[in-house]
């Protein structure tokens, strides 16, 4: 089942894009769920260092005019979107990538410019730039920010999966084909299937609200445990685990577009307490590029989505 509520650690990690600080303008406390929810037309926010490798996956809620883009399973991106106007609905479903040409014009609609096109549907419906009105106004297809679009374009490639839904949530994880087993007591109440995904870039996800981290390895769930981390958390951080001088795997912080200025080496953190056994199949996983992302925000789920975000654990 996926989160009811948005994408809100996401938002966290991005409330300081320069491009997105009018959107926050007199919310109550700054809040990070506002932030995404009250975007205006024509915004988005972008951090490909969160996850800088694995699959992607792009979900499209019409009921909301959103899209989020998820790399290696955690959100990267979200924007907004204007979908198909009553007359010329945008269809449902899980779809890929059939075409992509960075210059199209449309040969039904009076050769209108559809930049960075990327098609969905040989009948017409793709993902392009276009003008965002704040409302359902396109002829099928889901226009784009143009300078996300032109960033979708250079991530994307033809066979990757776009998932279009009615349904209003947009989950914090992606979905993901099979949900780990119950929590194995020997491991301290934590779950861990690594044959899941054997190979591939390891992204952890550490929620302070649930005390829960997530470990995620090529865009699947392997991994999960409770944690007691340092202090008080606030906001959104993240690490990635890089070879230093000396050869040595050390954690530095990820700089976050318009961020305060921290030290590059990060502290603090690594002192999470979980179980030992976890801890010592996490260090068997975890390799130069792992990156980690600690929130104070929940990652729980609340009620499902629906079947159709649910058809995509079946494929």
């Amino acid at each position: 089942m996926f989160p009811r509520a948005p994408l809100a650690w996401l938002a966290a990690a991005l409330l300081l894009l320069p491009g997105i600080a009018a959107a926050q303008d007199g919310f109550p406390g700054g809040s990070v769920v506002a932030a995404v929810e009250r975007l205006k037309p024509g915004e988005f926010l972008w951090v490909p260092e969160i996850a800088p490798d694995g699959p992607l996956l792009l979900i499209v809620s019409i009921a909301r005019q959103r899209a989020v883009l998820y790399r290696n399973g955690v959100p990267i991106a979200v924007t907004t979107v204007s979908t198909g106007r009553d007359s010329h609905r945008t269809p449902t479903g899980v779809f890929t990538i059939l075409q992509k040409e960075e210059r199209h014009f449309s040969s039904i609609y009076d050769n209108a410019p559809m930049p960075f096109m990327q098609r969905l549907t040989w009948a017409g419906v793709a993902l392009h730039g276009g003008q965002l009105p704040g409302y359902r106004a396109s002829h099928g297809c889901i226009r784009l920010p143009h300078a996300f679009a032109r960033l979708l374009f250079g991530v994307t490639t033809l066979g990757m999966t776009v998932i279009v839904s009615d349904a209003p949530a947009l989950p914090r994880l992606a979905p993901t084909r099979d949900p780990l087993p119950r929590a194995d007591a020997g491991l301290g109440g934590a779950e861990w299937r690594p044959d899941l995904a054997p190979s591939g870039p390891v992204t952890i996800v550490i929620s302070a609200a649930d005390r829960r981290m997530v470990v995620l390895r090529n865009g699947r769930e392997i991994g999960s445990a409770p944690v007691t981390l340092p202090g008080p958390q606030s906001g959104t951080r993240a690490f990635v685990l890089k070879a230093g001088g000396d050869g040595k795997l050390v954690w530095l912080n990820i700089p976050l577009p318009g961020g305060e200025k921290t030290r590059n080496e990060a502290s603090g953190w690594t002192d999470f307490r979980a179980d030992t056994g976890f801890r010592a199949r996490l260090a068997q996983v975890a390799g130069a590029g792992t990156t980690v992302v600690v929130t104070a925000d929940s990652l729980m789920a609340g009620a499902p989505t629906g079947d159709l975000l649910d058809s995509v654990l079946s494929r």
